[in-house]
């Protein structure tokens, strides 16, 4: 399967302190895939439909990454992170110089 990026990713509560990214169609449907059958329904079925048809090139990544942002918020998994993320440093110089 071609990766098609998302313009930004989604992150999404996978445990009480982890949070995966999502940045694109292939993690999106991965992550779909190996989402529970009790917990499946219609805007589950919405979003991995959307990310098959997006795959396909029948509707725009956007509207794939639009229906998983709203499964997501259905299932109360979505993270809304804003500002640097905890795993990335500040570099001054430019260079990633992880010297301290």
């Amino acid at each position: 399967m071609s990766d098609k990026h998302f313009d930004s990713p989604v992150f999404v509560r996978t445990g009480e302190h982890l949070v995966q990214e999502i940045a694109s169609l292939h993690d999106a449907l991965d992550f779909l895939h190996e989402w529970p059958a009790s917990l499946q329904g219609p805007i589950y079925e919405t979003a991995l439909r959307a990310s098959y048809r997006a795959h396909d090139g029948l509707i725009p990544i956007d509207v794939a990454r639009s229906a998983f942002v709203g499964f997501a918020k259905s299932a109360r998994i979505l993270e809304e992170l804003s500002g640097p993320l905890p795993w990335m440093g500040h570099a001054t110089s430019g260079r990633g110089d992880l010297t301290a």
